[in-house]
Parts: structure tokens; C-alpha cells; sequence
């Protein structure tokens, strides 16, 4: 009952039978008004919690991406290493190549992507053309890359380094 129809009920009755009426009125108004206010702080506390949820989310993702950002150089050392060695017959070399691999398997199932693949088409959003080399067709691809690039859970931390062609 809002409180126009509350003024009205006790202009229209004033005798002592309903002044128990005027006070229920005033109650169920009274009611209402902490029934609104509780729905109210209800709304506000959800929308609090999923602003926190978000919050924590938002700053897990952005450690997440410092961390990586650290380790870069690490990958970037450990590519270097594995093509100056190759694929060689002595242990450490083959050594070094499982533990660059186990390393980029561990960071890949995090959310890690590796970005820049011979012959795959060139997208500015993620590739970073340094140099350009005429080709056949119209389309740009990729024919070299420089410096793998790396994507965190859908964010380019580094785009990949290329030569293209096209």
C-alpha cells in the first residue's frame, strides 16, 4: 500500500473502529517499505558479488600474463638454443629440446599460444610484417618468422615478428 492510499483511508474514517484499520494500514505500508529496501540490498549485494567474482577474475588474468611476460625471454633462449643445437645426437641436446617442449606443453594447457607459422595468413592483429617479399598472388602469407609471438588466454602479449610474402 503506498502512502496516498494510507493518508486517504484515515481522512475518510475517523472514528475509533478504525484506528485499529489506520494501524494495520500504517503497518502493511511500513511492510512494504522494508520489503522494497531489503529487495533493494539484495540487488545491490548480487551485483556486488559478481563485480568481485569479475574483479579477481580481471586481476588472475593480468598476473597471469606478468608471469608470462617474465618467462618470454626464457622461451625466446630456449628457441635460440634448440636451432643452434638442432635435433643432435648428444643428450644434452636432446635434453634441452624435451625441456623447451615440456615447458611451452605446460604453458600451453594454462592458455598460452604460440603465434607465427610459415604459411599461414598474415593478420596485423597478431603478426608484426618487418619485411616483405613479392610473391605469386595477392594474398599475404607468412614466409618467415623472426620471433614467435605469443597469445595469454586470448591477449596478444607479443605479436609474432614476420617476413611476408605477397
Amino acid at each position: 500500500m503506498d502512502e496516498s492510499t494510507f493518508n486517504e483511508a484515515v481522512a475518510a474514517s475517523p472514528d475509533a473502529a478504525t484506528a485499529e484499520n489506520v494501524e494495520v494500514l500504517a503497518a502493511e505500508l511500513q511492510r512494504d517499505e522494508y520489503r522494497a529496501l531489503a529487495q533493494q540490498l539484495q540487488a545491490d549485494f548480487e551485483n556486488y558479488k559478481k563485480r568481485v567474482v569479475r574483479d579477481v577474475d580481471d586481476a588472475r588474468a593480468a598476473g597471469g600474463a606478468r608471469l608470462i611476460n617474465a618467462v618470454l625471454p626464457v622461451l625466446d633462449a630456449l628457441d635460440l638454443a634448440t636451432a643452434h643445437y638442432g635435433e643432435g645426437a648428444n643428450d644434452e641436446a636432446k635434453a634441452l629440446v624435451q625441456s623447451r617442449q615440456l615447458l611451452l606443453d605446460s604453458l600451453g594447457k594454462e592458455g598460452l599460444e604460440r603465434l607465427g607459422v610459415v604459411g599461414e595468413a598474415f593478420d596485423p592483429q597478431i603478426h608484426d610484417a618487418v619485411m616483405h617479399v613479392d610473391g605469386d598472388g595477392d594474398e599475404q602469407v607468412i614466409d618467415d618468422v623472426l620471433r614467435i609471438g605469443y597469445r595469454w588466454k586470448g591477449t596478444v602479449l607479443r605479436p609474432a615478428m614476420v617476413r611476408v610474402k605477397g
